[in-house]
């Protein structure tokens, strides 16, 4: 498929001309080799969902393959964005936490919320930007003035 009848004369694309599937000539993906199918952003058949969306259901995928995927433009870099997408009657339940594991979470937690100068837990996460508490931060200012 040539593409040069959707170009200006310069041989720039042109921002008009949208394919029947949503997309821009220029950001379309090459479907020639794909194995799964494209639906633009929000156009995704009933069925379908997305990990986030499936774990907002207490399901994962499972080990499925890929089903298809959705993609859209990033309207900040110009590149494009692509979500996949599984089949819901396939997803399985979340597993439940294990007792390790809920211990491995809170000692994760508490190293987050842990002063690495004063060694105090705060009761909020550290900000890494800073990598101490408030008031270090704060005690700090005042020797430095």
């Amino acid at each position: 498929m040539s593409h040069t009848a959707n170009r200006n004369p310069r041989g720039i694309p042109d921002p008009d001309h949208h394919t029947p599937s949503g997309f821009s000539l220029e950001h379309r993906p090459d479907t020639s080799n794909a194995l799964v199918s494209t639906y633009p952003w929000h156009l995704a058949p009933e069925g379908l969902a997305t990990r986030r969306q499936l774990r907002a259901q207490g399901l994962r995928p499972g080990g499925q393959p890929i089903a298809a995927q959705v993609m859209r433009v990033n309207r900040r870099t110009g590149g494009v964005r692509v979500g996949y997408l599984y089949r819901v009657e396939c997803a399985k339940p979340v597993r439940p936490m294990t007792s390790r594991k809920w211990g491995a979470l809170a000692l994760a937690m508490l190293a987050r919320r842990t002063c690495p100068r004063c060694l105090l837990d705060v009761g909020y996460c550290i900000p890494r930007s800073y990598g101490i508490c408030g008031m270090c931060i704060a005690a700090e200012e005042q020797r430095a003035t």
